[in-house]
């Protein structure tokens, strides 16, 4: 069981979801990461995941797209980024994921990159434009030889082969992207995400979270309600963004806002 396994189970021994936390690594700067990850855990953050930096990030929004490209202006690297992750690893124990495109990992080399992710204290690895039938046997089995969780994306439009597929190769969770389409908070869920969600959940070995899309403390509670885990991203990138090097405080009480409700216990929240 690694730290991803054991968050997980934490939070369904509460009866409540995860608060999954999302920001790009490098945005403003790899220095001032450091400060807005422990701003995360500070508001309440059960996981946090660590976007790498890409000059063509296709399933993401505006401003996501607009964060990578600060990042890569500020220099930041694949290598830098896992150095990022051996800095906070010696201060704390919080899951990290990495939330990547497949070209900066091949360019390094898969096999050099899983020993360098395990090697500074990754937990886990999304790589979001490699489906699972691409990352057998090469990406699975070098994440697999160093203890790294392969996390996998379903859509509303997956298969029920690709749902199977992904249950058996996925480790720590599986990602649920709320609605087609890219990153980018929104006004209203898609009217169908609840019920597409409780389906889903049933039919998944591993722990479910939500993303894409979320961006409210009711937005977290209704999803919160039926997932193991709720991801929010674009909403925590924006005050980076609106912040820069100052953004430790709002994100930190903006993470405290959006968790709240899953911390409330909500009576909607089951166990399988």
């Amino acid at each position: 069981m690694n730290r991803i396994d054991e968050a997980f189970a934490r939070c369904a021994s509460e009866k409540r979801a995860a608060f999954v936390a999302f920001i790009m690594a490098g945005d403003p700067d790899l220095t001032t990461t450091l400060v807005l990850i422990e701003a995360l855990l500070e508001g309440g953050a059960d996981v946090i995941e660590l976007g790498v930096p890409f000059s063509d990030p296709i399933a993401d929004g505006p401003v996501n797209q607009r964060s990578a490209v600060r990042a890569l202006t500020s220099g930041t690297r694949l290598a830098g980024v896992l150095d990022l992750v051996a800095r906070a690893r010696r201060r704390w124990q919080v899951p990290i994921v990495l939330f990547s495109y497949f070209n900066p990992i091949l360019a390094q080399g898969v096999g050099e990159f899983a020993a360098r992710a395990a090697a500074s204290g990754v937990d886990g690895v999304l790589c979001l434009d490699l489906p699972p039938e691409e990352a057998v046997p090469e990406f699975v089995d070098a994440l697999a030889a160093e203890q790294l969780a392969p996390i996998f994306l379903l859509a509303p439009t997956s298969t029920k082969s690709r749902i199977r597929r992904v249950d058996e190769l996925a480790q720590g969770f599986v990602y649920y992207v709320s609605r087609t389409g890219v990153t980018g908070d929104r006004a209203e869920l898609a009217p169908e995400l609840i019920r597409e969600t409780k389906a889903l959940r049933r039919r998944l070995h591993h722990p479910l979270a939500v993303g894409f899309g979320i961006s409210t403390p009711d937005q977290v509670a209704a999803v919160g309600a039926v997932a193991d885990g709720v991801v929010v991203g674009s909403a925590l990138v924006r005050l980076i963004e609106e912040h820069g090097g100052a953004a430790a405080g709002p994100l930190a009480t903006a993470v405290r806002e959006l968790s709240e409700p899953l911390r409330q216990k909500k009576k909607g929240w089951f166990r399988r």
